[in-house]
């Protein structure tokens, strides 16, 4: 008598397909990344909170302070009468009404105080404080 020999059935799974995709991904994730932080441009040490919001460069005034009490406004060192009449400048031309100020959170707060003061003395309301 012949007995006949049943197939088996075969339960692995064929990973090949699932391997190709994962690389696909990996690679499209890899491309769509942006490296590149434009916002900062000095290397300042930030205080954190739990809550922020990030503004468009390009529609509002940056001021930056460094722990060596430098200035910087707009991406250019300035001292503290330069950037009075530079606020008057972009505001006589009828520039931005909203400011940001980066400082670094070993900087004194009296310093932060006193471009604010600034900032408000301008007419500039709009005043925020960068944070991580």
């Amino acid at each position: 008598m012949q007995f006949r020999r049943e197939d088996e059935d075969n339960f692995a799974l064929d990973l090949t397909p699932l391997i190709d995709v994962v690389f696909l991904l990996l690679i499209f994730f890899m491309v769509s990344t942006v490296f590149v932080d434009f916002n900062r441009r000095m290397d300042l040490t930030l205080p954190s909170s739990k809550s922020s919001s990030s503004e468009d460069p390009g529609k509002v005034l940056t001021i930056e302070l460094t722990a060596d009490q430098k200035m910087f406004f707009q991406g250019t060192q300035i001292s503290i009468s330069q950037l009075e009449s530079k606020l008057r400048a972009v505001i006589k031309a009828g520039g931005k009404k909203s400011a940001v100020v980066r400082a670094d959170k070993g900087l004194s707060f009296g310093k932060v105080i006193e471009v604010m003061g600034i900032l408000r003395a301008e007419k500039i309301e709009d005043i925020s404080v960068a944070v991580k």
